[in-house]
């Protein structure tokens, strides 16, 4: 069985000899831990700031948390893929593959979307493991058909335009490009291509992993490839550390000074945005990196190992899961019907707090805990679910 979607142990698409980043999983699986972490709140109401998004333009950590996860599919493909060029010998069979992966993803995505409703007049098309599908679709075609060289054009060709069409191109039916959330270009494309039946519902008229917007995601991605690339270079592995942590806070300073002209805002994944979640992703990596592989420190990375090699399969079922305990009704010893995850909560974890924020947080931890024991059983039995 295979890691996850792209895998980092050997397999029919790693390159030979190429051996596992074990700072990439490590990397992986705190990054994956993190959303469970900002998904599962025991109290939707009472969060910490920092464990919220922005409300629009600007930033918190948790913004960072998906883009940190696309950052590491570009990266990952690079080690995951033996074969450079579709015209070589095997090459249509690796794109058969990539097609049918980025599929599944997709589907697993909108299976998230239907259950439990299942109605498909009013369905969320779009989603997280969508856009991740996407984006490990044309990423993985990028890869195989292109030189870093032409990567990088491609990403500051994408950035470039995505910028130019959000702030120059007037929106239909508003008559002058905007940045506000239900009047700008991305918002008019999804309510337009999808309906508002089909689109994130607390937002109504928009979506958050909308169509265009996916096309900085891409650079996301490609960004993933570049820094791949960079690590499986034969360069010593200190000029490595030293060229991401110049290459990471140039691109972080780069985003802030952008955004003063494209503000940074996760929901309309604005180049600024890209920039800065990029710098930092190479930041975090290059400290894992050093830190993993180069100084072979060990101590209290393995849990997040565990995380890492099956992480599309922990996202999958912590999103699962909960909707499925919201079906489960109990009677609760105050007279009242809850369903299943919030009698847990209120009855074994919310009582010993007096601040409902540290309630809140200990469900997440939680959660995240048990997640934690169940795949350090699958990891030490080497059960890895393949997507």
């Amino acid at each position: 069985m295979q890691t996850s979607f792209v895998s980092t142990r050997t397999s029919a698409l790693e390159s030979p000899g190429s051996g596992r980043l074990l700072s990439l999983d490590a990397f992986r699986g705190i990054t994956v831990a993190a959303m469970i972490l900002v998904n599962n709140p025991g109290d939707w109401s009472h969060i910490y700031a920092p464990l919220e998004h922005a409300a629009w333009s600007g930033w918190t950590p948790t913004d960072l948390i998906f883009p940190f996860f696309l950052f590491i599919v570009g990266v990952s493909i690079t080690f995951a893929m033996r074969l450079r060029r579709l015209g070589e010998p095997g090459g249509w069979t690796l794109v058969k593959k990539i097609a049918k992966r980025s599929l599944t993803l997709f589907l697993l995505g909108l299976f998230l979307n239907f259950f439990p409703r299942f109605d498909l007049s009013t369905v969320r098309i779009p989603g997280v493991l969508q856009r991740i599908a996407l984006v490990y679709l044309a990423c993985s075609l990028i890869f195989l058909k292109t030189t870093p060289r032409q990567q990088l054009y491609l990403l500051g060709g994408l950035l470039l335009t995505y910028w130019l069409l959000m702030t120059q191109v007037p929106v239909p039916g508003i008559g002058y490009a905007n940045l506000e959330p239900e009047t700008n270009l991305a918002a008019w494309l999804d309510r337009t291509l999808l309906t508002p039946a089909h689109v994130y519902k607390p937002a109504r008229v928009w979506d958050p992993e909308g169509i265009l917007s996916t096309l900085p995601a891409i650079g996301t991605g490609l960004l993933g490839l570049l820094v791949g690339t960079w690590l499986r270079s034969e360069r010593p592995a200190a000029e490595k550390v030293a060229g991401l942590f110049a290459a990471g806070c140039l691109l972080t300073l780069a985003g802030l000074i952008w955004d003063g002209f494209f503000p940074i805002n996760k929901a309309l994944w604005t180049s600024s945005y890209v920039l800065l979640a990029g710098g930092l992703a190479i930041l975090s990596l290059a400290l894992c990196y050093w830190f993993i592989d180069v100084k072979r420190f060990r101590t209290g990375v393995l849990p997040f190992v565990a995380f890492g090699v099956n992480a599309i399969t922990v996202f999958f079922l912590s999103g699962l899961i909960p909707r499925m305990m919201s079906l489960i009704k109990v009677d609760s010893a105050y007279g009242t019907t809850l369903n299943l995850k919030d009698y847990l909560y209120q009855t074994f974890i919310a009582p010993p707090f007096t601040d409902p924020r540290n309630a809140s947080l200990a469900g997440a931890l939680t959660f995240v805990l048990i997640w934690f024991g169940i795949l350090w059983i699958m990891y030490r039995r080497q059960i890895i679910i393949k997507v």
